[in-house]
């Protein structure tokens, strides 16, 4: 069933979707609007469209706003989000690797499958998008009746931020609209959540929330469950705890963090990415030329598949001495204490179904003894 708005002419029915961003983008939206209203926002990161469907039964009166995340794992799901719960507003973070080896690697099938949103939300709604993205631009935005404003950094859009600047505890920077400008802090780090925020923004300001309410909801949002968890020990070691999931883009953006915040000895464990399908060889090998082009100090690779991560890396100019392949975990975690010295800083990212927060939770709790 449709949800039909009951307490205002157009009640907000936000639906979020993209290859990346979605649960914190979510999160950050919800914040802002609770500054004000009662929402129903979809929990955790629970976005299949099975689960859409008994929200759509869960809905009341009392909701001033829906704040949802539509994810997919392949064409035609999107719209059975949307037939559930028509969205008035659509945000797509942006379009990568996620579930692309579903789509036969192909980023243009994927941004088509992403465009249901578009397609079947109500066409005269908003619909927000990534100007910085250059995959964004294959959404099938042609059609689209209603209002469409952009987010970026480095290109023009109705959204902007500058002087990006990483901070002990998060990310700081300003945020730019149509009519103003305000100093806006997260407490994530990574430019890729500047992009949320300023997803979270759009929505907030195209509804009337006040700088203030805006700036008061990010600075203290949701932050999900082992997203770029940042854990500084004891002994001097830092831990990046990133281990929810992982896609190239996502890999990527893990590594920039890393970079960042690594002040001494910088070392990335890296697990198989799944899901990957005919795309698999392709994605960790392109994982392993960005190693490369970074300043870190060791790279552990860990599963079947990442091995390529570190093959690639060493073909691309890594020195052979600081890759390190790993099968099992045990030997992956001594070896691991072998290396660590005071002031390192150790990235941990993978596939959920690697369970590389094992990794994560045996190096906290060896550099907090």
């Amino acid at each position: 069933m449709n949800v039909r708005p009951t307490q205002r002419k157009t009640r907000p029915i936000i639906a979020i979707t993209g290859s990346a961003g979605k649960s914190t983008t979510k999160e950050m939206t919800a914040a802002i609007l609770l500054t004000r209203w009662h929402i129903f926002k979809s929990p955790w990161n629970l976005n299949f469209y099975t689960h859409t469907r008994k929200y759509a039964h869960q809905v009341n009166p009392s909701h001033q706003a829906l704040v949802l995340e539509y994810g997919m794992s392949g064409p035609g799901q999107i719209r059975l989000h949307c037939k559930a719960i028509m969205p008035n507003i659509g945000v797509i973070t942006n379009i990568g690797t996620a579930h692309i080896g579903q789509f036969s690697g192909d980023v243009r099938k994927l941004a088509a499958a992403k465009s249901e949103l578009i397609l079947f939300m109500k066409q005269n709604g908003l619909l927000v998008i990534n100007a910085d993205d250059k995959n964004s631009s294959f959404l099938l935005t042609q059609k689209f009746h209603g209002r469409i404003v952009k987010v970026g950094i480095t290109k023009q859009a109705q959204y902007t931020a500058s002087s990006v600047r990483y901070r002990e505890r998060g990310m700081a920077f300003i945020a730019h609209t149509e009519k103003t400008s305000f100093p806006v802090t997260i407490p994530i780090h990574g430019v890729h959540h500047v992009y949320n925020a300023l997803m979270a923004i759009a929505v907030a300001d195209s509804l009337g929330f006040t700088v203030q309410e805006i700036q008061r909801g990010l600075a203290h949002y949701h932050k999900m469950e082992r997203r770029l968890w940042v854990h500084r020990t004891k002994k001097g070691i830092t831990v990046i705890d990133d281990t929810y999931s992982a896609n190239p883009n996502a890999v990527k953006a893990s590594l920039d963090v890393l970079q960042h915040v690594g002040k001494g000895q910088k070392i990335a464990v890296l697990g198989t990415m799944l899901g990957m399908g005919s795309y698999s060889l392709q994605a960790h090998r392109d994982v392993g030329k960005y190693v490369a082009k970074t300043n870190i100090d060791l790279l552990y690779t860990y599963g079947k598949e990442a091995k390529q991560i570190g093959q690639s890396a060493i073909t691309a100019g890594l020195s052979k001495d600081k890759v390190h392949h790993f099968i099992l975990r045990q030997p992956l975690h001594r070896h691991l204490v072998q290396r660590l010295q005071k002031g390192s800083t150790v990235l941990v990212k993978g596939s959920h179904a690697m369970s590389m927060k094992e990794t994560a939770e045996f190096l906290v709790s060896y550099a907090q003894k």
